[in-house]
């Protein structure tokens, strides 16, 4: 049995679920991925342990991939990031198969230990590839997390309204109600 997810926001796609292994509580901040036991917590919460271990080298492949999915998302472009994100790449590929349901892919590994880091690189392609301007960091200038905005109208601006968004506001209510009155 693993830990709870300690985390503020899961749920997001792979990639951007492992840029949010690392957060900031109460202006303090917070790495899930600092042993294999938060790997552990990660691979659980992203529905990877049953196909993954949480061990050193994991961990180790899954660091890597986070650093350069960090520096590809803030800012976008990074020449080396995208070369450490190819690297992370070469370590997996899709195999199309023919199921019963039909067609279908199977990634494989040559290492499995590459394959929580390889997934969530290729879930950063699908991303790019389904609507890039909708990967986000939250608008909160305390907040490092992000998220993929899944919004209608694709205005989303905080990782949670209920956290980050409600803050902004109360900051916003704060400042006007306290501004000095003019004669």
């Amino acid at each position: 049995m693993t830990a709870p997810d300690p985390r503020p926001l899961v749920g997001e796609p792979v990639s951007m679920d492992l840029l949010n292994t690392r957060w900031v509580h109460d202006g303090a901040p917070r790495d899930l991925l600092t042993d294999t036991a938060g790997l552990a917590v990660w691979l659980a919460s992203t529905d990877l342990s049953a196909r993954f271990t949480a061990d050193a080298p994991t961990l180790e492949h899954t660091l890597a991939a986070r650093d350069a999915l960090a520096a590809l998302v803030d800012p976008p472009g990074d020449r080396p990031a995208r070369d450490r994100l190819n690297a992370v790449l070469d370590h997996g590929r899709i195999r199309a198969t023919l199921t019963a349901e039909g067609p279908g892919e199977e990634p494989e590994f040559a290492d499995p230990s590459w394959g929580p880091a390889w997934t969530a690189a290729r879930d950063y392609l699908d991303l790019l590839r389904t609507a890039p301007d909708r990967i986000r960091a939250c608008a909160h200038e305390a907040c490092v997390l992000h998220f993929f905005d899944t919004s209608r109208n694709g205005t989303r601006r905080w990782c949670s309204m209920a956290v980050c968004g409600n803050r902004a506001k109360a900051s916003r209510h704060y400042a006007r109600t306290t501004r000095p009155k003019e004669a």
